[in-house]
């Protein structure tokens, strides 16, 4: 749900790939294989989210297989196929954290949120960010807004960025003079 460190998006083979090595563990190998025949053809919509969904059917709920279904839905600008992905990658990451299902109720204490090496936290706030872009982007900017302000809560550093999407609520209707 990032870019790469050059701040360039990422392929969906490229998303699969870093998912894999990330969270990828107990991936089978045709799910796997489907990840990277999607990123491979990426340009051709009808191929690409058939390797996806024969991916899902695979391994349901993997994280890499959301997060290449995501990257997808994202990337093709189907943002509320999109958003329903975030929020199975926000329940995906709550339980591999140990987290309530509620992104509300999660409290800085409950993961090391602070420590951006750690995968696991940093999915969690990476698909928070996603699913508070697209709620702002969708129209829900209150939704937006709850989800940006509870990233900066678990995230007071701001790594993840949630400054950039409160700023962006707060400039909506002034002029950009």
């Amino acid at each position: 749900m990032t870019p790469d460190v050059q701040g360039n998006p990422l392929s969906a083979a490229e998303g699969a790939l870093i998912a894999h090595s990330l969270l990828g563990e107990g991936l089978p190998p045709e799910a796997e294989d489907h990840l990277w025949q999607a990123g491979l053809s990426y340009h051709l919509d009808d191929i690409a989210e058939k390797h996806l969904h024969e991916a899902q059917a695979l391994a349901p709920g993997h994280a890499a297989v959301l997060i290449g279904l995501y990257r997808f839905y994202f990337y093709k600008g189907r943002l509320k196929e999109a958003l329903e992905i975030a929020k199975r990658c926000i329940a995906k990451a709550a339980q591999e954290n140990g987290l309530t299902v509620d992104w509300r109720l999660v409290a800085p204490s409950d993961a090391a949120f602070g420590h951006y090496e750690n995968i696991l936290p940093r999915f969690f706030l990476f698909s928070l960010k996603g699913y508070a872009y697209l709620q702002m982007r969708l129209g829900a900017l209150k939704e937006g807004q709850q989800a940006a302000a509870k990233l900066l809560e678990l995230d007071p550093s701001d790594k993840i960025g949630a400054k950039v999407l409160l700023d962006v609520l707060a400039r909506m209707g002034q002029d950009d003079e």
